[in-house]
């Protein structure tokens, strides 16, 4: 490894990574196994202080949500990727096609070089570390920026990694939005942003003058579906905890509800009672996360005082005597019936506590409903009617569904998770994410003699005679 100083201006760490990736472009199974282990025992040994440092920023969030919405989560993934990574490695071998025999040809397994990852702050671990440990798998250097919003998180971060690993393997740049413009235009081998869909553009188009390719993890308003088949209770419990896990900030939260129209009042009961489960106090209660920042808070509040002063009828669904105060930024879990179409509320990803109900009377006017707005990350769908699912999966379009639950098919290594349209494009987990971060190359090797060269000029009649043969093998 190069002994580079443990911190460097920007630039100068990419440049760092670019030359030490260049200088070596094979990396061996051995070396990002090692690095697989080292990120994983700097996540196990430090683990509570992790916890700690991700309370310290929400101000409200239980050790148990990030032990098992990050670091589990975490664990999980990489534990797949040492295990499969002697298989992907593998160049993977294809048939030839007639006319090009006895030529053999094969997909070489290739490191990118340099990845950049730019992190969220609603799962601050597990959506940095996460891309990370695949693209050091694939057996790339990473730079990672960490959100600001998580200002302890990000700086624990950074001594843990550069503790574990040198500048030019591993990196963590912390800063501000400037910072991550600047490193937004920097000539990565591949970008890999998870964030809102407003920054995502702005991300997709520094990278765009470089010619960097990227993949955007985004949002959207990911649309839960009833069907008349479905059993209220089972589901309210499955989407309360989906709706309310880390307070609705997961960028695959349920972000309104679709039921058939007259079982409105059957749902607000169910919700209710799900929630009360779940959550028997609100204030003060560290397994109900905090909003991130009174920003947020702000936002959350007007979004509600919008709806409710143009006619929806707000819920507060809250077990009886809770009333969070605004210091802990903790807000009740909310529903809201009939908000009108023109509502921020029905516009904008809501990422809290707040759930929109909205009744219809077929399933095509849901399919309809869903369609007619940008395509969402993920989609939910709760009942028995197998016929009716099928339809609903294969007329709509989604980054990913799971079906009787919710967030479920994100902990699914064996998924690709990812986006599409304005919920962003390109996916990772296991495999995916390997592939992501690697250059499949087309190798094609050819023997002395080449079929080929029964194509050369000059053309006359036994080209003719050749082609003809060809064309009725095809």
């Amino acid at each position: 490894m190069t002994q580079i100083p443990p911190t460097l201006p920007l630039r100068a760490l990419f440049d760092a990574q670019h030359h030490a990736s260049r200088a070596q472009i094979e990396v061996p199974l051995a070396l990002r196994r090692d690095r697989l282990g080292r990120l994983r025992e700097l996540i196990d040994t430090h683990a509570a202080a992790l916890a700690e440092a991700v309370q310290a920023d929400f101000g409200v969030r239980s050790p148990q949500l990030t032990e098992a919405a990050d670091l589990f989560v975490l664990r999980a993934g990489m534990a797949q990727l040492h295990k499969q990574l002697p298989r992907w490695m593998k160049p993977r071998r294809v048939a030839t096609p007639l006319y090009l025999l006895p030529a053999r040809g094969h997909i070489q397994r290739q490191p990118l070089g340099v990845v950049g990852v730019i992190g969220p702050w609603n799962y601050p671990l597990q959506l940095t570390f996460g891309p990370a440990a695949a693209a050091l798998a694939a057996g790339n250097r990473v730079m990672l920026k960490p959100s600001e919003l998580t200002p302890h998180t990000s700086a624990l971060m950074a001594t843990l990694v550069r503790q574990a690993f040198s500048a030019d393997e591993f990196s963590v740049v912390l800063g501000g939005a400037d910072v991550a413009q600047e490193f937004s235009q920097l000539p990565f081998d591949h970008l890999f942003f998870t964030g809102s869909t407003t920054v995502g553009r702005q991300v997709a188009a520094a990278a765009a003058a470089n010619l960097t390719p990227t993949t955007l993890e985004l949002g959207g308003k990911s649309p839960c579906v009833i069907d008349a088949s479905c059993d209220l209770d089972a589901a309210a419990i499955k989407i309360a905890h989906g709706k309310l896990l880390n307070a609705g900030q997961t960028c695959i939260a349920p972000d309104y509800v679709l039921l058939p129209r007259g079982q409105e009042a059957a749902f607000e009961r169910a919700y209710t009672a799900a929630v009360a489960r779940l959550f028997p106090t609100i204030a003060g209660n560290p397994d109900y996360a905090a909003i991130v920042s009174d920003r947020h808070h702000a936002r959350l509040t007007a979004l509600l005082n919008e709806a409710q002063a143009r006619g929806a009828r707000v819920v507060d669904v809250a077990p009886p005597g809770s009333a969070p105060g605004a210091t802990a930024r903790q807000m009740n879990p909310t529903l809201v019936f009939d908000p009108a179409p023109g509502l921020r509320l029905m516009n904008e990803e809501i990422f809290g506590p707040v759930l929109p109900v909205l009744p219809y009377d077929t399933l095509d006017e849901a399919i309809g409903f869903i369609n007619r707005r940008p395509r969402p990350l993920a989609l939910y769908w709760f009942g028995t009617d197998r016929a009716a699912c099928e339809r609903l999966l294969g007329h709509t379009v989604s980054g990913g569904v799971t079906v009787n639950d919710t967030l479920m098919h994100v902990a699914h290594e064996g998924l690709p998770f990812g986006g599409v349209g304005e919920s962003g494009w390109g996916s990772y987990h296991g495999e995916a994410g390997f592939l992501r971060f690697t250059q499949q190359k087309p190798v094609l090797v050819q023997s002395r003699w080449a079929m080929g060269q029964l194509f050369y000029p000059p053309y006359g009649p036994r080209f003719s005679r050749v082609m003809g043969l060809l064309k009725r093998w095809l």
